[in-house]
């Protein structure tokens, strides 16, 4: 046993007569604590420590080196929702060691030392929905199902470098699956109709070696799985494909292809199977590497798909891409594609003749690829893309804005256009545009001035991260201006921008008003004093003697920010004397998210998706699209605390340096963070130490250093386990 062990065994021998059950628990893993989730990760632990309870719904004990689960160890853990015990080295479990665990819904025992898997275990794991067994040492299934009394399965994860048979009946018990994920290097021994029992699979990953098993996995999904993705396998000898033309029968909608091998002679074959396909919509490559140039062996010899509309390619490795041919083989296939993704992948030049045939694109993202002025001018010829609305072409090697304007001026349907990370620099009075342009992002592209070259038909302007010492562009029809990280001393005037319903000025050196007072507020919203829209005036007026006393409290006042501070003590005695907690009927939302606007892309691309997306879904309060307008930001903050169940704080390093965040911590601590009250959950996006925060974060120092928080993985397989604990702590 290591130190802790020890150290956790006797104190539990020495203790446990004269403590209560959570004593002992607190004393083996003091992360345990009132809020249901047990965070033991990392410890050391030789064992399951004891004191385990009723009231837990989630214990962490992974990273640790626990080698047996006794049928003791988990015995009062009736209420049990997620038992995490990945990366650890359990190499055996008594057969009825989850049999207390009928409410668990996610089990993790991946990357252990488990030689073989029994059914006895999963025996009462009726409610089991989640299951992760990958990495472990076991060669097979066994004779029977492990699985069969799984009638709840949603997901399952299998495999490991060693895994090599699947038998007939392997997976009886189990018909319906969200996600099947087969890790199987070494697969070679597949009995045809084992999976047969599943009726539908939404996605199914597979990472196979052996083209024979993998095609006669596919047999027996033909008409089940809806997305299939390939993973580490090599397409790379012309006669194995032929055992993929079943592939063609296949009723999937969408093909995923990660970490593969492709050449010029499997490319045609490839191509001709994925067009036969009866209901494709999607074909996606990432990160996978083709050995050519596109000279294919033989002709594509393919009908056009009347369904396929989506194509991905992702950091795609070609590597004489400059060799590579201009791709007429495929030009027949394209006409109906409606969004095509290229991204990271060296492209230098789509061929006009690739471009006139693309008749129905509306959506093109050619981002972090190596095209030019004269490139784009020739990719983007006369008659190509005539049917494009959005287009990307950040981080590109673009620098003549005129000519990029000129180039595409000709695309009349196009709306969009993204030329961030380019590098323009100086740019023209005048520029040719596409006539219905509403939305241009030209952020991080070293432009000194603005001129008339912009498009006066612009709804979104997004010129952050230049270096922009004024805007003073006449734009009728502007909407929302993006400003952020320029060099700006003053605010646009109004005038030229009459229709501007957002602007997001932070980072600039304003100096017109403070600027903690207004960052992150909708412009409606703002409310400037007399004496910042008309200093001059209110200058020469102070200056007079007569009102020389009036001079100096204005001044003072202004100084110190006294109008702010007396609103902000208002708004402080106002929320100490509301009531602990808001009446049900008036809960509005799940959780009042807080957080950075520098986190703004993870919360809501990443966050607001998973979870009001979830099945029942989620209602979360968030400050851009929830608050109300014209209203007091801090009276905003105070409503939607009340108003919401729970609150949510996303920590990381721009969480700790924002004014804003600090308020909302603040208001929230008189109903949050008293002792009865678990209403606050905490994410940590980032690593950040507690002695980090700054000193006027006290509460949030003292929350951290006593309450469980959840911490967002970067690895992709733990990530689901993140979203069900969050959830759980929603519900709870």
């Amino acid at each position: 046993m290591t130190t802790h062990s020890w150290q956790v065994w006797a104190i539990y021998m020495v203790l446990a007569p004269n403590l209560s059950e959570e004593q002992v628990l607190k004393q083996a893993c003091p992360s345990c604590d009132a809020t249901q989730l047990c965070n033991c990760s990392s410890m050391g632990l030789d064992f399951i420590p004891p004191g385990l309870t009723g009231k837990i719904t989630t214990l962490n004990l992974a990273h640790n080196r626990i080698k047996h689960i006794r049928s003791q160890d988990l015995q009062q853990a009736v209420n049990l929702r997620a038992l995490l015990l990945q990366s650890n080295k359990i190499s055996s479990i008594d057969k009825d060691s989850f049999r207390s665990l009928g409410k668990l819904e996610l089990l993790d025992l991946s990357n252990n030392s488990l030689a073989h898997l029994s059914p006895e275990w999963f025996e009462p794991l009726f409610s089991l929905q989640h299951l992760h067994l990958q990495g472990n040492s076991y060669r097979d299934l066994g004779e029977s199902s492990p699985f069969s009394s799984l009638r709840n399965l949603s997901s399952l994860h299998l495999g490991n470098p060693w895994f090599s048979t699947i038998r007939q009946g392997n997976f009886e018990g189990i018909e319906l699956l969200d996600k099947l994920w087969i890790d199987g290097g070494r697969l070679s021994q597949y009995r045809p109709g084992s999976l047969k029992s599943i009726k539908k699979i939404n996605h199914m990953i597979i990472s196979i070696k052996s083209i024979s098993a993998f095609s006669a996995i596919v047999r027996d999904l033909l008409y089940t799985v809806t997305w299939l993705e390939v993973r580490k396998t090599a397409f790379s000898i012309l006669s194995e494909l032929q055992l993929l033309r079943v592939m063609s029968s296949s009723f999937a909608k969408k093909i995923s292809f990660k970490q593969t091998l492709l050449t010029d002679a499997t490319v045609p074959e490839i191509i001709s199977i994925l067009e036969d396909m009866p209901k494709l919509v999607e074909v996606e490559m990432i990160d996978c590497r083709l050995l050519g140039t596109g000279q294919w062996q033989m002709q594509i010899q393919a009908n056009q798909s009347q369904t396929l509309r989506v194509l991905t390619i992702e950091k795609l490795s070609i590597e004489k891409f400059y060799l590579f041919t201009d791709l007429h083989a495929v030009d027949g296939l394209l006409s109906l594609l409606t969004k095509v993704t290229v991204e990271n992948t060296k492209v230098f030049l789509v061929p006009c003749s690739v471009s006139q045939y693309l008749l129905s694109l509306e959506y093109l993202d050619l981002s972090a690829n190596l095209l030019g002025d004269q490139s784009l001018e020739h990719s983007a010829c006369q008659g190509g893309w005539p049917s494009l609305q959005t287009l990307n072409l950040s981080q590109n090697s673009l620098s003549d804005l005129e000519m990029t304007g000129k180039s595409l001026s000709h695309l009349r349907n196009l709306i969009l256009l993204d030329i961030s990370q380019n590098n323009f620099g100086e740019i023209p009075d005048v520029c040719e545009w596409p006539k219905n342009l509403k939305f241009l992002n030209l952020s991080s592209t070293q432009i000194l001035k603005l001129t008339t070259c912009i498009p006066p038909t612009l709804e979104v302007l997004d010129v952050s991260a230049n270096n922009l010492k004024e805007f003073g562009l006449q734009l009728p029809f502007l909407r929302e201006l993006y400003l952020t990280k320029n060099h700006l001393k003053t605010l646009p005037g109004a005038a030229p921008i009459p229709n501007l319903v957002a602007m997001s000025v932070r980072r600039n050196k304003l100096n017109g008003f403070s600027r903690e007072e207004f960052e992150g507020v909708q412009v409606g919203a703002v409310h400037l004093s007399l004496m910042e829209c008309h200093r001059s005036l209110m200058v020469s007026l102070l200056c007079a003697l007569v009102v020389l006393v009036m001079l100096v409290l204005v001044a003072i006042g202004y100084k110190y920010h006294a109008v702010w501070y007396l609103r902000m003590t208002w708004a402080w005695l106002q929320a100490k004397r509301k009531p602990k907690r808001a009446p049900l009927k008036d809960i509005c939302y799940d959780a009042f998210v807080s957080y950075s606007e520098h986190d703004s892309d993870w919360v809501e691309n990443i966050m607001v998706r998973e979870l009001e997306q979830a099945c029942p879904p989620f209602r979360l309060c968030l400050h851009k699209r929830d608050f109300v307008p014209g209203k007091w930001i801090v009276d905003n903050i105070i409503d939607s605390i009340e108003k919401s169940h729970k609150t949510l704080f996303v920590l990381s390093e721009h969480f700790v340096q924002s004014e804003w965040c600090k308020y909302e911590l603040d208001f929230s601590h008189f109903r949050l963070f008293d002792e009865n009250n678990d209403a606050a959950i905490l994410v940590l996006l980032e690593p950040i130490q507690s002695k980090a925060i700054p000193k006027r974060f006290c509460k949030l120092r003292r929350i951290m250093n006593t309450k469980t928080y959840l911490e967002w993985p970067l690895e992709e397989e733990q990530q689901e386990m993140f979203w069900f604990n969050l959830k759980i702590a929603l519900k709870s």
